[in-house]
C-alpha cells in the first residue's frame, strides 16, 4: 500500500511547486501630470478611515446608515462578490486531487467459441482520484489566480458602489434642507408682501397710493405664493428620490437647521499619483489586469503538454454480502496520462492572441480610470476656489440688496419714492437671497464630491 502511494505523493508535489507561465508584472506609468492645477491647503488633514468621520452631521450620519443597510443596488453589488468568491473556490479546488469514494456493480456474460457461456457478477468498492491533472507548466494556478484576481476586483467595485451611495444619499439629503431653506425665504417673503399688501390697501383707502400700486402688490403677494407652492412641490420630490435611494418608507428627516450649519470635514488632497492606492476602482481596474496576466499564462500552458492522473484502490468480489469481508480481493489502478497537442487547427494560438489582446485592452482601461479620477479631483478644486469667491460676492449682494430694500421702506413711508421702487427692492432680496442658497448648496455638493472623488473611505 504505501509503496504504491510513494509515486503518486512524488508527482502530486511536483504539480503543487509547478512553474509559472504568466508574464513578468509591472504596473503601467499612470499617464497623468505630477500635480493637480490648483493647490490646496487642506495637505495636513487626517485621512477618514469611515465616512463617519468626514460627515459628522449626526442627522446625515443616521440617514446614510440606514441607506447602506437598505439599499437594493448595494445588496446586488454584496452578491455579486459572493458569486465572485464562490467562483474563485471552485477555480482553486482543482489544483488540488479529489478524493472520491465509489461503488460499482458488474454483471457479465462471456460466450466462448465451444459456444459455452460464462455469467459472472462483480461488486467493487474503493477510494480513487479521478483525472487530476499535474500542473507542470502552471495551467491551473494561473486560472486560479486570475479567478483571484477577479474576485479581489468584484471586491473594489463593491468599496466603488458603497463609496457612490453615502455621496449621492449626501446630496440628496443637502437638496432637500436646500429646499427646505429656500422655502422659508419664501414663506418670509410672502409674510413680507401680505403686511405690503394690508399697507397699501390703506394707503388706496386714503387716496395715497394708485389702483395700479394696489394691484401691483397683489399681483406680487401671488407670485411669492405659487413660487413657495413650487418649492413644496421640489422638496416633496425631493424627500421621495431621498426615500428611494435610502431605501426605506418610514423615513423621517428631523433637521430643518440652516446651511450654514452643514460642515464636512477636511480631507488631505495629496499627489495624484496616490490616487492609484485610494480609489477602489483604480485599484479594481488593476486587479482585472492582473486577471488578464494571468490568462495569459493559461494560454501559453495550453501548448505544452497535460499529465492527468486516474488512480483507485479498493475491494472486489462477487458477493455484496462478502464485499467489505476477509475473503474480497484487493485491486488498485494507476493510469496516469499525457495528452500532447498536435493539430488543433491553431486554436491554442489563436486563444493566445485573444487574452493578449484582452490584456492590453486591460492595460487602456486602467489607464483611462487614471486619468477620468485625476479630471474628476481636479474638476472638485477648480469648482471649490470658484464657488468660495462666489459665495464671498453673493452674500455681499444679499447683505447690500437688504440694506436697500430697509432704506426703500423707509423712503417710501416718507413718500419720497413710489411703490415702484420698493417693489423692486423686495424682487431683488428675493432672488439674491435665494442665489445665495443655491451657491452654499453647490459648495457643500462639490465638497461631498470631494469625498467620492478621492475614494471615499481610505485603506491606504
Amino acid at each position: 500500500m504505501s509503496y504504491l502511494l510513494k509515486p503518486s505523493l512524488l508527482v502530486m508535489s511536483m504539480a503543487l511547486a509547478a512553474c509559472s507561465l504568466n508574464p513578468d508584472y509591472a504596473r503601467p506609468n499612470a499617464p497623468i501630470p505630477a500635480s493637480y492645477p490648483v493647490t490646496t491647503e487642506a495637505e495636513a488633514a487626517t485621512a477618514p478611515n469611515s465616512w463617519q468621520q468626514y460627515f459628522t452631521e449626526p442627522e446625515l450620519q443616521r440617514v446614510i446608515a440606514v441607506a447602506l443597510e437598505n439599499n437594493r443596488d448595494l445588496r446586488i453589488t454584496a452578491l455579486r462578490i459572493e458569486e465572485a468568491r464562490a467562483q474563485y473556490g471552485i477555480q482553486r479546488a482543482d489544483r488540488l486531487p479529489a478524493v472520491n469514494g465509489t461503488l460499482s456493480y458488474e454483471r457479465s456474460k462471456t460466450i466462448f467459441a465451444q459456444g459455452q457461456t460464462f455469467e459472472a457478477d462483480m461488486y467493487r468498492v474503493g477510494l480513487g482520484i479521478s483525472d487530476f491533472e499535474l500542473d507542470f507548466f502552471g495551467r491551473v494556478k494561473s486560472l486560479s489566480t486570475a479567478a483571484l484576481e477577479e474576485y479581489f476586483a468584484t471586491e473594489e467595485a463593491k468599496q466603488t458602489a458603497r463609496t457612490s451611495l453615502i455621496a449621492e444619499v449626501a446630496v440628496a439629503y443637502l437638496n432637500v434642507r436646500t429646499l427646505t431653506e429656500r422655502q422659508a425665504i419664501a414663506q418670509d417673503t410672502l409674510a413680507s408682501r401680505e403686511v405690503s399688501l394690508a399697507r397699501i390697501q390703506r394707503r388706496f383707502n386714503a387716496g395715497i397710493d394708485t389702483a395700479i400700486d394696489l394691484k401691483t402688490a397683489e399681483v406680487q403677494q401671488e407670485a411669492t405664493r405659487a413660487s413657495l407652492a413650487a418649492l413644496r412641490r421640489e422638496q416633496l420630490q425631493a424627500v421621495n428620490a431621498l426615500v428611494l435611494l435610502v431605501g426605506d418608507q418610514n423615513l423621517h428627516i428631523a433637521s430643518d437647521e440652516p446651511l450654514d450649519t452643514l460642515n464636512f470635514a477636511a480631507l488631505p488632497i495629496g499627489l495624484p499619483s496616490e490616487l492609484i492606492e485610494r480609489r477602489p476602482d483604480i485599484r479594481a481596474a488593476e486587479h482585472k489586469l492582473l486577471a488578464a496576466n494571468a490568462n495569459i499564462g493559461a494560454a501559453r500552458a495550453a501548448f505544452f503538454p497535460r499529465v492527468q492522473l486516474t488512480t483507485n484502490i479498493g475491494l472486489v468480489n462477487e458477493h455484496f454480502s462478502k464485499l467489505f469481508s476477509g475473503s474480497s480481493s484487493r485491486a488498485w489502478a494507476f493510469t496516469p496520462q499525457l495528452t500532447l497537442p498536435i493539430f488543433n487547427h491553431g486554436r491554442n494560438q489563436a486563444n493566445l492572441d485573444l487574452v493578449s489582446v484582452r490584456k492590453n485592452i486591460s492595460v487602456a482601461e486602467y489607464e483611462k480610470t487614471i486619468q477620468i479620477a485625476f479630471s474628476e479631483v481636479s474638476d472638485v478644486l477648480l469648482a471649490r476656489t470658484q464657488l468660495e469667491e462666489e459665495i464671498a460676492a453673493q452674500s455681499k449682494v444679499t447683505a447690500g440688496e437688504r440694506e436697500r430694500l430697509r432704506l426703500a421702506t423707509r423712503r417710501y413711508d416718507m413718500g419720497i419714492s413710489s411703490y415702484l421702487e420698493l417693489l423692486d427692492a423686495q424682487r431683488s432680496l428675493f432672488d439674491s437671497e435665494q442665489m445665495l442658497v443655491q451657491l452654499k448648496q453647490l459648495s457643500l455638493s462639490n465638497s461631498i464630491n470631494l469625498f467620492k472623488v478621492l475614494g471615499g473611505e481610505w485603506k491606504v
